[in-house]
């Protein structure tokens, strides 16, 4: 019986996309850097920014991370003083994110960071469109039903 064919990492969509995701990512680590962010921490006050107070879980589902992956990163942003964690008082069960005045602040900086990204990858609107279409599709289409 013959050995199955073994594709090389060039043939590798896994590996594509993990490349690119890293790529793009270390691309936000200087612009970050200068604002005092970490790249997730960023993505929570994008989530916040646009979305206003959020629970831990619906800030998890929005970044598709798991409780005890957010939970640690909100505990730091605490304590930088950029959002405040406040039991619900609608329902004590639930820990509403909001965002601080120092979290709010840095909103101002969040089209040029998304202008710079986008000026480096060198995507046209449609292309820029179109690629985004195409990742969350991937995402789903990835993504078990829950």
């Amino acid at each position: 019986m013959a050995a199955p064919e073994i594709r090389p990492l060039s043939d590798q969509l896994c590996f594509d996309l993990y490349a690119a995701s890293r790529a793009v990512t270390n691309l936000y680590r200087p612009i970050l850097g200068e604002l005092g962010l970490t790249y997730p921490q960023f993505l929570v006050l994008v989530v916040l920014w646009d979305e206003g107070t959020c629970t831990v879980r619906e800030l998890a589902d929005a970044l598709r991370l798991d409780h005890g992956t957010l939970t640690p990163l909100l505990r730091r942003m605490q304590g930088n003083g950029l959002i405040a964690r406040n039991r619900s008082s609608a329902d004590e069960r639930f820990v509403e994110i909001s965002l601080t005045r120092q979290g709010d602040a840095l909103r101002s900086h969040s089209v040029r960071i998304h202008c710079a990204i986008k000026e480096v990858l060198g995507l046209d609107e449609d292309q820029f469109t179109a690629l985004q279409q195409t990742l969350r599709m991937l995402t789903d289409n990835a993504t078990p039903p829950r």
